[in-house]
């Protein structure tokens, strides 16, 4: 049967898929729109499994507060072509709007949620899949209960969102602290609030860290008292580049590499207990003052080198921040 270019608009507009698509469903199935519509669905399952192996590096990021509650919600695809797309963008926003009306409080919930076309969150995603050729997942669900919290949308790319809450209404320093997030990535509010795992893990990095530049700084006088500029014998493949340029002889690098040996196996065998510790401990602290949201150098001040906390008692004496999320899908 003959398909009118009206039909082809109105299942368009009701699914999103090209004009081809919806011309070929509709002709399948001989102008029934719900039969057309299903399989304009199951051929989108279909690319979508195809895809399920691809890797979302891209997306949308957005986020919104709204009657005491807000939430960021990022909808992954694989190129940036797909993620700038108007209907990928309001898809995302739709999804948004639903999980934050609904107050979900998992990724999950939201899924399961109904949108407005009366398709299911995890449906209208597999849809879109479908319509881009692109595999699609959602991801990054965030959120904040109560009053006073600001949202930032990082120069408005939709790929890096934040939230923050304050324990009074203060939305111009509440903005500002929602970009001091996007731009700084705390990774706590505080030191109190940092797992301990986290702390033993920095702690263990900075002394392994450590011991190793105390081997190095010592294995380099070594070599220097002998003559070999360390700079030539830093690596194994350095030394056979330098014989090859004639800036080293095969007895110097087999020189090189006997002191350097000796000297680091004598050095490790007598760091400084004492010494490793505080230099350690010095570099946990130097982690949480970079890493804590409170302690980090204020970015949005006017030129003063306050720490967040500090910048936050000029404004209001009382004003404190109780929590923050941030989300970002670039790689940083």
């Amino acid at each position: 049967m003959a398909i009118s270019i009206d039909d082809i608009k109105k299942l368009r507009a009701m699914t999103g898929a090209g004009l081809a698509d919806v011309k070929k469903a509709l002709t399948e199935a001989e102008g029934d729109f719900d039969h057309a519509k299903e399989l304009l669905r199951e051929r989108g399952l279909a690319i979508a499994a195809k895809r399920s192996d691809r890797e979302t590096s891209n997306g949308c990021v957005l986020v919104k507060a709204e009657n005491g509650f807000a939430a960021t919600i990022a909808l992954k695809c694989e190129t940036d072509f797909v993620a700038n797309g108007a209907d990928f963008i309001a898809l995302t926003q739709s999804i948004l709007d639903a999980a934050v009306a609904n107050k979900c409080q998992t990724l999950d919930e939201v899924k399961e949620l109904t949108l407005a076309d009366g398709q299911k969150v995890a449906d209208a995603v597999t849809q879109r899949s479908g319509i881009t050729g692109e595999k699609m997942e959602l991801d990054g669900y965030l959120t904040l209960a109560g009053e006073n919290i600001e949202v930032y949308d990082h120069m408005g790319k939709h790929t890096l969102a934040t939230m923050v809450q304050t324990n009074k209404p203060a939305v111009e320093a509440g903005h500002k602290l929602a970009m001091q997030v996007a731009a700084m990535k705390p990774v706590a509010l505080n030191a109190e609030s940092v797992a301990q795992a986290v702390l033993d893990e920095e702690y263990k990095t900075a002394v392994e860290k450590t011991k190793l530049e105390q081997v190095e700084k010592y294995v380099d006088s070594v070599l220097k008292k002998n003559g070999i500029n360390p700079n030539l014998v830093d690596s194994e493949d350095h030394i056979e580049s330098n014989i090859k340029k004639g800036w080293l002889t095969e007895e110097e690098a087999q020189k090189a590499r006997e002191l350097k040996e000796k000297a680091a196996a004598e050095k490790a065998a007598n760091l400084p207990a004492q010494m490793i510790e505080n230099i350690a401990k010095g570099r946990v602290q130097k982690f949480l003052k970079e890493n804590c949201l409170v302690d980090q150098e204020f970015q949005f001040g006017d030129g003063d080198k306050a720490t967040v906390s500090q910048w936050l008692a000029a404004q209001d004496k009382e004003l404190k921040i109780v929590d923050f999320k941030r989300f970002t899908l670039v790689a940083e």
